[in-house]
């Protein structure tokens, strides 16, 4: 071999040395700078024990990635997340990202406003009847039909009597004789007897002619509520001729759950509204609440009188009433959607701390705007979740912590509870709906987009993406949420079982 070549191997050789010595010392530079990561840590140095979806909490995962059930990342979950008996702890930013909000604890008074519905009725303490007070024949009807409309001082029908001719002849003989007033007296009584006005006798006696019709007038402005006659018929003493109302005033019979009653007085003030005058308000007042209950509704009927200036309100007319609240005594409030009720208890989520959550047991009063009245269990200032419930509730399920927000006692039928949803269908899958829908209070779930099993593992036919349905589902005991029934939107709910 020449100089040469083993010249230029050497500085080969050189050169090689040089760089694998500058790359282990990068290389330590660098673990020194920034050591890596230990399996089971992240970057702060806590221990990961696994990676899991918020939505579905009883799934595990060994790598962090994408959420095969959401539309989200994997979220860490680290061993030193644990806080006392009961306590629930939530990385605040995931708290964040999934709308957990929370309220403070107030104290005010609740307004009792009752809201009610009822029909327009007739006012029956404005119902005049005008009846015959001597029997004789229709001559002459002004009124002839039921709802007409009738004046004060208007005619309403003229009636032939002939047994005042003979009374009348009887009064002016006596009368004229003057031998004995005591008689003529006893005559004139009969005539008032036999139906004839004052004005009627008077004239009688400044005329000497006896009369044997009489015209009736209207004693009020209304309607005619029941017409008794028609012309030509033979009327008996003391026949109901016409039943008339007047409309100044109407009734409206209200429909109050029996809850409520009590909050009510005769005197309370009201305000009425009705589909056929929008905007405008029809002022008046409870005048008695009746002493019975609806046995199928479980009401009591509150009858509220009216006043009706220009007779727009209609006996049949559908009306919606609001009684003046009463003004409640100073109480603790919270916001009415923090509360969860599962028949037999009712519980908020208290946010003690940064991430850490508790759910309280509390007693509940009146409800009203949108507040909630808490006699027992929290204290003013406290914080309570009004959103996200449903994110908590599953981590406490997730650390079995015993006391779940619905209590150990009702998990089994929580779990067999049936909810009731409506959304739009975003993919279909095999044997799996991913559904984005609305709130969900009775499950405690806000607006979210989450995947249902299928009724029996089987999408019924005729669903595409993009169909607006309704549906109810239940939460399976592993935390999977499965369809019992579904239907398009603007359809009628089928029995259950019908399409699965």
């Amino acid at each position: 071999m020449t100089r040469a070549p083993l010249l230029i191997l050497g500085f080969v050789l050189v050169a090689a040395a040089a760089g694998g010595g500058g790359y282990w010392f990068a290389r330590s530079r660098a673990a020194q700078a920034d050591p890596p990561a230990m399996p089971g840590q992240d970057g702060s140095g806590k221990k990961i024990l696994y990676w899991y979806d918020p939505m579905v909490p009883q799934q595990h995962f060994d790598k962090p990635g994408k959420s095969p059930f959401m539309d989200m990342q994997l979220v860490p979950k680290h061993a030193d997340e644990a806080g006392g008996e009961g306590t629930v702890v939530i990385d605040p930013r995931v708290a964040q990202n999934l709308g957990v909000r929370t309220a403070a604890a107030t104290t005010g008074s609740v307004e009792r406003s009752i809201e009610a519905v009822g029909s327009v009725a007739w006012n029956e303490r404005a119902v005049f009847v005008v009846q015959a007070r001597s029997g004789g024949f229709v001559e002459k009807l002004y009124a002839r039909a039921p709802l007409d409309p009738v004046a004060k001082g208007r005619p309403l029908i003229e009636l032939l009597v002939p047994d005042w001719a003979a009374a009348q002849a009887e009064y002016l003989l006596l009368q004229r004789g003057g031998k004995d007033p005591g008689l003529a007296e006893a005559a004139r009584n009969r005539l008032q007897l036999l139906g004839m006005s004052e004005e009627q006798i008077g004239l009688l006696e400044k005329t000497g002619r006896p009369q044997t019709r009489i015209t009736l007038y209207a004693p009020i402005n209304g309607v005619i509520a029941e017409l008794g006659v028609r012309e030509g018929m033979t009327v008996m003493s003391g026949a109901m001729l016409f039943r008339l109302v007047d409309l100044s005033s109407v009734w409206v019979n209200a429909e109050v759950p029996e809850a409520q009653v009590t909050w009510l007085r005769p005197g309370t003030t009201v305000e009425a509204r009705v589909p056929s005058f929008p905007g405008q308000v029809f002022r008046g007042r409870v005048s008695a609440i009746l002493p019975e209950v609806n046995a199928a509704t479980r009401t009591l009927r509150a009858r509220v009188e009216l006043a009706n200036p220009g007779g727009k309100l209609k006996p049949g007319m559908f009306a919606t009433l609001a009684f003046a609240p009463g003004a409640g005594a100073k109480a603790l409030l919270v916001p009415s959607e923090a509360v969860i009720r599962t028949g037999e208890r009712s519980v908020v989520i208290v946010a003690e701390s940064e991430g850490k959550f508790r759910p309280h047991e509390v007693e509940l009063g009146v409800e009203s705007g949108g507040k909630s009245e808490i006699r027992k269990g929290l204290s003013e200032g406290d914080k309570v979740v009004v959103s996200g419930q449903f994110l908590i509730d599953s981590e406490a399920n997730l650390r079995a912590t015993g006391t779940r927000m619905e209590g150990a006692e009702m998990s089994k039928a929580t779990a067999a509870k049936t909810h009731h949803a409506v959304g739009e269908i975003v993919h279909l899958g095999a044997g799996e709906l991913l559904i984005s829908h609305g709130a969900i209070p009775s499950a405690g779930m806000g607006a979210m987009t989450m995947p249902f099993d299928a009724p029996n593992g089987i999408i019924p036919p005729g669903f595409k993406v993009g169909d607006r349905i309704q549906f109810e589902f239940i939460m399976q005991s592993d935390g999977q949420l499965r369809i019992t029934n579904i239907a398009p939107a603007d359809a009628s709910m089928p029995e259950r079982g019908a399409r699965k």
